[in-house]
Formats: structure tokens, sequence, C-alpha cells
């Protein structure tokens, strides 16, 4: 299972917002980089880099952090927020990420995802789905659309969408564990889609339970930056379960 880190941008800095709300946003650190190279050097090796002052606006904003984190580390980064175009998705394997980030293209067009993912491939092409209360979000979840989430997930399915995470935007935020219930449906209704959790886990116990599931990663953010897990701990854990990413 991939232990994924999460950076989240808004005006350039590193903070995390409560069940994505702006208005409710903690600001951990000014310079991304350095908590990457943190990141980096405590040995993580996958980042999931987001920016949502794009997200919000509907064009991508933090090109040149994505590029420093790029060039400074040897991170695996998946990037996104504000992705909507074919250049888009272009730039940012130009700019040192390793898969393009999409979720509200998913929504909005969804023919143009099914095109980016014959042009690129399935693995460089991750598909993030926002929810709440069943409802799917998108617009840095700003905007919500009254769309089946299954029927959602077998439509992407078919249009081959490879690498998926879900998450539940009542639980990001707030450290009281993740959507358990929810994670195990996706995995047994989609075996042949890579399931990453996101939202929600405060605990290497949540890793656990998340590992046991089936899960192909886990997105941690405000556990790590609130030390609810310590990054030694979570080397631990990979180490005892010899886990390789």
């Amino acid at each position: 299972m991939n232990i994924i880190a999460a950076i989240d941008l808004i005006d350039g800095k590193c903070v995390r917002l409560i069940q994505g709300d702006f208005n409710r946003k903690k600001i951990y650190n000014k310079n991304p980089l350095d908590v990457a190279l943190l990141l980096e050097d405590k040995g993580i090796s996958r980042l999931h880099l987001v920016d949502l002052d794009g997200a919000k606006e509907g064009k991508v904003i933090h090109w040149n952090i994505l590029e420093k984190i790029a060039k400074y580390t040897n991170l695996i980064i998946d990037f996104g927020g504000g992705i909507y175009t074919e250049k888009d998705v272009r730039n940012v394997f130009n700019n040192g990420g390793h898969m393009a980030t999409v979720g509200s293209i998913a929504v909005k067009n969804p023919l143009l995802l099914k095109e980016w993912i014959h042009i690129y491939g399935k693995d460089k092409i991750l598909l993030g789905v926002d929810i709440n209360n069943n409802k799917i979000a998108t617009n840095g979840w700003t905007k919500f659309f009254d769309i089946p989430f299954f029927d959602f997930l077998k439509e992407k399915n078919t249009h081959g969408v490879k690498n998926i995470f879900c998450t539940d935007i009542s639980k990001d935020g707030v450290l009281s564990g993740p959507s358990f219930t929810l994670y195990e449906k996706i995995i047994q209704k989609f075996p042949n889609m890579k399931f990453i959790a996101s939202g929600g886990i405060s605990s290497i116990h949540d890793i656990e339970k998340l590992f046991k599931l089936g899960c192909n990663g886990v997105i941690i953010g405000k556990a790590i930056y609130e030390n609810k897990i310590s990054l030694s701990e979570l080397k631990d854990w990979k180490d005892k379960n010899n886990i390789i990413c």
C-alpha cells in the first residue's frame, strides 16, 4: 500500500482545510518546498500536491511550486487543482509531475477525461472523487451534483480509469477516522481499480484497517501536520509490513 503525504496550497502556502471550507483553513508552513524536503528526508516517497486556489478558480495557479518540488526532491508527485485542458495535463508532466489529478472535468466533460487516458495512459491519470452527503463535489468542493456515486464510478471504469481516490468531505480535516464502510464497498464493486483512501485518517490503526480492506494507498494530511501520526511511526509501520512505496 502506498503511503502518500498531502500538501494543499493556498496563496502559495501549505495549508489544511476543515471539511473543505476555505474559511476554515490553517497555515502549517509558508514554504511548501521545505515541507516536501522534510517528508522525503523522513522516508516519504509519494506526494499528493493540490492547488486549492486552482481548484476554486478553475485554472491552475501554482505551477511554480510543482516545478520547485519536482526539481529539488525525488518525490513521486501527483498534482491537481484546476486541470481542465489537455495543455494542463501536459504541463503537469512538463513541470515534473508523475500523475495528473483530475476531478471536476470527470463530471463536466467525461469524454475529455476518456481522451486523456487514451493519450497519456491509465497510469498517468489519477481521478479524485469528492463526496458529501452522497453528492459529488467539484471546483474545490464549492459545487455539488446529484449524480449517483456508484453509477459515476461504473462509467469511469468503462472509460479506462485505473487509479482513483475518494474523499468523504465530512471526514476531511477533522481527524475522526475515514469512511471505512464506503471504501470497502468501492473496493468490492471495482476490484480492477487501484483505490486510494483519503480524508479523516487520524492514526496508524486507521492505516492498518485500510490496508486490510485492500486499499492500494492512503493519503495523509492533517494527521501528519498535527503529529497524530509521526513520520517515524509511518516508516516503522511500512518496514513492519514490508511495504515499499
